[in-house]
């Protein structure tokens, strides 16, 4: 039995028009100056970038959400119903942690395998401040719901229904979720196109946003404040 879509093909070609332009960003972001040194001083503030980050997600998240709505999609078709009691929280987070842990070492293998990155660096976006990390939490909190929303929830369950294929559907959605990164350059999108599938795998599996969602925004998290204190601790 064929699955209804979640909303108009013209508003899934809206969603790529959006990808494509983040390509462009992410080009030019690559040209716009070499690479820079993660030591290297900054003077000026982050809050609006990550401010402006926040503010981009939420923006697609709404695009994304009123194009269902407007087709009459559920929101829990979307994100695969929601917690009910702290069982239902609790068994999420227990998928999430060593789905984590599968999805760094993954990171680790594949950025092996690349090898060196000539990108511009993104480690001057990081937070360095008290009050810089609290936004990054929320940045990546942001992140870890919205993007979740939108690729695992929304392009990959809308190009199930449209194509009928599984397998098509899990690598266009994870494509989109690399480019939708691609101001961090090449090898790192290529990165997070394979990270990407993991967590259309794991939707299947799970048949829910929910531990993605966490795993996501934990990771990112991690991303900016974990490697940072472990950085400080290791001598090497």
């Amino acid at each position: 039995m064929d699955r209804p879509l979640l909303a108009s093909k013209r508003h899934t070609a809206g969603l790529f028009g959006i990808l494509l332009l983040a390509v462009a960003f992410g080009i030019w972001f690559q040209k716009s100056s070499g690479p820079e040194s993660a030591a290297a001083p900054r003077t000026e503030s982050n809050h609006g970038l990550y401010l402006s980050a926040m503010l981009l997600d939420w923006g697609v998240f709404y695009f994304v959400w009123a194009g269902t709505r407007r087709h009459g999609t559920a929101f829990g078709r979307i994100t695969g119903g929601r917690w009910t009691g702290l069982g239902d929280v609790a068994r999420d987070i227990a998928i999430a942690i060593p789905f984590w842990i599968v999805w760094q070492a993954a990171a680790v293998l594949i950025h092996r395998l690349l090898g060196p990155d000539s990108a511009r660096s993104i480690g001057a976006f990081l937070p360095r401040t008290a009050a810089e990390t609290v936004v990054w939490i929320g940045v990546s909190a942001t992140a870890g719901f919205t993007e979740e929303f939108v690729f695992r929830g929304y392009l990959q369950q809308q190009m199930e229904a449209w194509t009928g294929s599984r397998g098509l559907a899990l690598v266009i959605q994870a494509i989109g979720f690399g480019v939708g990164h691609a101001y961090q350059g090449w090898k790192n999108t290529a990165v997070i196109v394979i990270l990407g599938a993991l967590y259309g795998l794991l939707l299947l599996w799970r048949r829910s946003t929910l531990p993605g969602m966490l795993a996501h925004g934990w990771t990112d998290v991690y991303g900016g404040l974990g490697m940072r204190f472990l950085s400080r601790l290791l001598p090497f």
